[in-house]
């Protein structure tokens, strides 16, 4: 098992740095430990132009579009440090060998080994 103290401090941190990022575009419901993305104009105002409307649900989109990506990022790094805490971290999702050291160093947050890194998004959020 690689120790863990150096990559608990930088996960620490990336979830830090990645929950404000979340913070930006979203809220977090605490209960579920779910985001949801927030509209960056202001709610009850409507737009008579079609365009100003069409390039509001674009942005909307867009931010749900990032709000998914970071929350992905979210998940795994809570995921790691659950790991950590529960002495599983750098143990591949998918075939059980240990994680590389280079792979944890470059990616503390990764599921899977070099091996398996293309299988990482099948496995479940």
């Amino acid at each position: 098992m690689p120790d863990t103290t150096f990559h608990k401090h930088k996960l620490e941190a990336q979830l830090q740095a990645i929950s404000a990022e979340l913070a930006t575009i979203g809220v977090l419901d605490v209960t579920s430990d779910n985001w949801e993305a927030i509209p960056e104009h202001e709610e009850g105002v409507t737009h008579a132009d079609e365009n100003t409307n069409a390039d509001i649900v674009e942005e909307w989109n867009e931010r749900q579009a990032s709000l998914t990506d970071l929350e992905r990022e979210y998940r795994d790094i809570k995921r790691a440090l659950i790991k950590i805490e529960n002495g599983s971290y750098g143990v591949c999702e998918v075939g059980g060998e240990p994680i590389e050291a280079e792979r944890l160093t470059y990616k503390p947050d990764a599921r899977t080994c070099t091996a398996h890194m293309n299988e990482a998004y099948d496995l479940p959020l």
